[in-house]
C-alpha cells in the first residue's frame, strides 16, 4: 500500500522503541535493567484518581469544550498566576491530549513551509518531527557538554535567520536533565525581543522535578513583552504521575490557543471529560505527594550522577531537574570492541551492545542531535539504579581497544 510521503518520512520515536524492546525482553523472562522509561515509577496519588471516578460515577461523561472545561481552564490560569506571576485567564488556556499534542498543535498552527524552528541541542525527539509535518525546518544549535547543553545569547543571536519562526526551549532539560537559571533565560530572552517575528515554544512539563538551590524559571514569567512571544507547555504527567492519562496543557496569547483549539476541533475534540475535575484537583489538592516524589529524584540524581561519574573516560553533568542523566561516552567507549569482538562507533551501537551483552536499556543519543550520549531514566528504584549501574560499568571495563590486524593476517 502506498502510504503518504509525510508518514514515510517520520522516524520511530526512539524512546518508546527502547522501552518497548525492554517490556518484551521481560516479558520472555529476561532479567533487564531498563533506563529508558520517560515517566514516573510511582503511581497517581489517590485523592487525584478518586476525583475522576467520582466524575465519572456523577455521568461526566459527555463532550464538553474542546479547549476544556471552564473549570479546569481557570485551574490552570490560577495555577499559572499563583506559581509563576502570570496574568492570564481561561482564555489563554488549552487542555490537550498530553503537552505532546498541545505542541503539535502549537507547530501547526503557526509554521508555515519555509519558516526555520531554531532548536538547542540536544532536544527532545519530537520537536524535529513536529516541525517537518508543518513544513519547517530545522536550525540546530548545538549546546556543548562543558556548559550544561545550555546555549547561549551570542549562538542564539548568530542563528536567526528571516525565515526564523520559533525558539524551542526544555528546561529542566529532556533529554539532558539541566536547568537554565533565571539570569540565562533573561539574557535570551533580550535577543528574543529584537526579532519581532520570533516566538518561543518554552516546553516546562519538567518544572515541578527541580534539585538544589536554583529555582524553576517560567520562561513567560520574564516580562509582559516576554510573555507575549511566548506558548507554555505543562501537563500532570510527570508532576502527578499521570502519563497514562494523557492530559497536558498550553498557556499562551489568546491568538495562538484559539488557532489550536480550531485545529483540536477537527482532531480530537476535548480530552476526556471525566479527567478535567482530576485535573483540578492535582492542580489545587494537596501537594505533599509530588513533594515525596521530588525529594526521591533528587536522591537518586545524586547517586546515579556519582556512578557514572566514576566511570573512566564519561562526561556527565549532574542533572537539575527531570529524572534524566546523559553521559558523554564518547571517549569511554568509541573505538573499543564489545564482547563479541563488533566495534563500537556510535550511540546507537553502544546501546545494542549493551541491551545484549549486558541486559540494560538505555536510550541512544543520535534521536537527540547528541550522537556521543545516552539517556539513562532514573524513574526506576534505587536498587534497580545500582543494578543497572553495575552491570554497565562491568560492561564496559570489558571493552577492548581496538588494534589493527597484522599484515599478511585475514
Amino acid at each position: 500500500m502506498q502510504l503518504s510521503d509525510r508518514v514515510m518520512k517520520l522516524k520511530p520515536s526512539s524512546t518508546l522503541a527502547v522501552t518497548a524492546r525492554a517490556r518484551a525482553l521481560k516479558a520472555e523472562g529476561v532479567d533487564v535493567v531498563s533506563f529508558g522509561a520517560g515517566e514516573p515509577d510511582f503511581g497517581t496519588p489517590e485523592h487525584i484518581s478518586a476525583a475522576a471516578w467520582e466524575a465519572l460515577q456523577a455521568g461526566c461523561t459527555r463532550y464538553e469544550d474542546t479547549a476544556g472545561t471552564p473549570e479546569a481552564r481557570r485551574a490552570v490560569a490560577r495555577y499559572m498566576k499563583t506559581r509563576h506571576g502570570l496574568e492570564v485567564t481561561a482564555q489563554n488556556v488549552i487542555l490537550s491530549t498530553g503537552a505532546k499534542h498541545a505542541l503539535y498543535l502549537a507547530f501547526m498552527a503557526i509554521m508555515n513551509p519555509g519558516d526555520e524552528l531554531i532548536l538547542p541541542s540536544p532536544y527532545w525527539v519530537s520537536y524535529p518531527a513536529h516541525a517537518a509535518l508543518a513544513g519547517a525546518s530545522c536550525r540546530v544549535v548545538p549546546g556543548s557538554v562543558d556548559r550544561e547543553f545550555k546555549i547561549t545569547p551570542r549562538q542564539l543571536e548568530e542563528a536567526l535567520t528571516e525565515r526564523s519562526r520559533v525558539l524551542m526551549l526544555c528546561s529542566p532539560s529532556n533529554p539532558a536533565g539541566t536547568t537554565y537559571t533565571r539570569a540565562e533565560l533573561q539574557a535570551l530572552a533580550e535577543v528574543v525581543l529584537r526579532h519581532p517575528r520570533l516566538l518561543v515554544f518554552s516546553d516546562e512539563i519538567y518544572e515541578r522535578l527541580v534539585y538544589g538551590e536554583e529555582p524553576f524559571t517560567c520562561f513567560a514569567s520574564l516580562g509582559p513583552e516576554v510573555a507575549a512571544r511566548t506558548v507554555v507547555f505543562n501537563g500532570v504527567s510527570k508532576a502527578y504521575a499521570m502519563t497514562g492519562w494523557r492530559v497536558g496543557y498550553a498557556v499562551g496569547p489568546t491568538e495562538v490557543i484559539s488557532a489550536m483549539a480550531k485545529l483540536q476541533g477537527q482532531m480530537t475534540s476535548n480530552i476526556t471529560s471525566f479527567t478535567m475535575p482530576a485535573v483540578v484537583t492535582a492542580l489545587e489538592g494537596p501537594q505533599e505527594p509530588v513533594e515525596r516524589m521530588v525529594a526521591e529524584f533528587a536522591r537518586r540524581a545524586e547517586h546515579i550522577h556519582r556512578r557514572m561519574s566514576a566511570i573512566p573516560g564519561v562526561k556527565c553533568p549532574r542533572p537539575t531537574g527531570a529524572f534524566y542523566i546523559f553521559p558523554d561516552i564518547s571517549q569511554a567507549v568509541f573505538g573499543r570492541r564489545d564482547p563479541a569482538g563488533q566495534i563500537l562507533d556510535t550511540a546507537q551501537a553502544f546501546a545494542t551492545s549493551l541491551l545484549e551483552h549486558a541486559r540494560v536499556a538505555v536510550v541512544p543519543g543520535e534521536d537527540f542531535g547528541a550522537p556521543d550520549h545516552v539517556r539513562l531514566s532514573f524513574a526506576t528504584s534505587m536498587e534497580q539504579i545500582d543494578k543497572g549501574m553495575d552491570r554497565i560499568t562491568e560492561f564496559m571495563a570489558r571493552l577492548q581497544a581496538d588494534s589493527p590486524v597484522p599484515a599478511g593476517n585475514p
